[in-house]
């Protein structure tokens, strides 16, 4: 049997993944875990955050799974590609999906586009049909400071274990991501020393890569990925 832990993001929630999370289980027999981690959710509370709490959370779901089923996969997008590669490192992942994981940098340059396109539909009075703004709208002033902080930690913490990761890994980024820019794809690749990695690069994807255009796509791609390993 096969237990499939599936991490969403910072201040995000299981939303974030849903529609991959939905496609595996319509697809397989896998069981499917999408935790929430502490403060996440619909309902954003992250005044007490921290890395080490999230961390954990994402560890003892990992934890139920590896009691119950043979095979685990692990699939994080975003901070959470961070905390299931320091989980692959410590624990025996059959295989590690990584989805616009937040490894290193930031893009200044597609942050600026991104919020120029928000402005302009502001101006022309369009924003509520900007799909960037609709998703970052319910953040704006509810994410304290400490919280950014705490995401910094975690970078900082889980990149020291990157090349400690044994486990077959596919590497997905949307080349238009404002919070992770492609280049990022690269630096994990370097990092990571599974003997098979693949990469892929989707044109039209912004950040929330589960849910833009080429989910359809990237659903596929996740599926057959993880079905090589399975049959």
């Amino acid at each position: 049997m096969i237990g499939c832990l599936i991490i969403h993001g910072y201040t995000g929630g299981p939303y974030e993944v849903e529609p991959l999370a939905n496609y595996l289980r319509d697809s397989t027999d896998w069981h499917i875990e999408v935790p929430t981690l502490p403060g996440h959710g619909t309902e954003l509370n992250l005044k007490d955050a921290s890395y080490k709490r999230w961390i954990q959370a994402a560890e003892e779901e990992l934890q139920k799974l590896i009691d119950q089923f043979d095979t685990i996969y692990v699939i994080g997008f975003s901070m959470g590609g961070m905390i299931a590669s320091y989980l692959a490192a410590k624990y025996d992942i059959a295989k590690l999906v990584l989805l616009a994981t937040s490894g290193k940098y930031l893009s200044l340059k597609q942050i600026s586009l991104d919020v120029a396109a928000v402005v302009g539909d502001g101006i022309r009075g369009t924003l509520k049909e900007n799909e960037l703004f609709n998703h970052y709208k319910r953040k704006m002033g509810v994410v304290p400071l400490k919280a950014h902080f705490e995401f910094m930690k975690l970078i900082r913490f889980t990149r020291k274990y990157l090349d400690k990761v044994n486990s077959p890994v596919l590497i997905a980024q949307g080349q238009l991501d404002g919070m992770v820019p492609y280049k990022t794809a690269y630096y994990l690749d370097k990092e990571i020393h599974s003997e098979k990695k693949e990469v892929v690069f989707f044109e039209r994807s912004k950040h929330l890569i589960c849910l833009g255009t080429d989910k359809d796509t990237l659903n596929n791609m996740v599926y057959d990925f993880l079905m090589e390993s399975s049959a």
